[in-house]
C-alpha cells in the first residue's frame, strides 16, 4: 500500500473512532440518535441527534486541540451541512422542530479516555 493511502487510511479511521466516541457521548448526554453518516447529494452529516424538540446536524472533528477542530469546519462545510439540513427536514416533514448546527471536537485520549469539546449552535 502506498504511504498516500495508508495515511487517508488511517485518518479515515480516526475519523470513524471520533463519529463513534461522539455517538456515545451524546447518547450518554441524553440525546437519541436519529442518522449517522446521513448522505444527500449536498453531502455528508456525521450525526444527526434529537433530545427533546431539538434536532442537532453535528459535525465530528478529531484534532489535537480545540481551535483546530472548530477552524476546521469552513464557511464551504457549513454550506453543505446545511443544505443536507435542509433536504433531511424536507424528506422528514419536519416542521414542529427546532434545529441547530453542531460542532463536537474529539481531542486525543488522556488516560484512555477521550477528551470532547461540544459546541451547539455552532452557526
Amino acid at each position: 500500500m502506498s504511504r498516500s493511502l495508508k495515511q487517508k487510511s488511517k485518518t479515515y479511521d480516526k475519523g470513524l473512532y471520533a463519529e463513534k466516541v461522539a455517538n456515545a457521548w451524546l447518547r450518554l448526554k441524553g440525546y437519541k440518535i436519529l442518522e449517522t453518516r446521513y448522505k444527500t447529494k449536498y453531502g455528508e452529516i456525521d450525526l444527526i441527534a434529537q433530545k427533546d424538540n431539538m434536532i442537532a446536524f453535528v459535525e465530528v472533528k478529531a484534532r489535537p486541540d480545540v481551535a483546530q477542530g472548530l477552524e476546521s469546519v469552513t464557511p464551504k462545510a457549513q454550506g453543505r451541512i446545511t443544505n443536507s439540513a435542509s433536504y433531511y427536514i424536507s424528506q422528514k416533514n419536519l416542521t414542529q422542530n427546532e434545529f441547530r448546527f453542531d460542532v463536537l471536537v474529539v481531542l486525543p485520549s488522556k488516560f484512555g479516555v477521550p477528551q470532547i469539546h461540544h459546541l451547539d449552535n455552532a452557526w
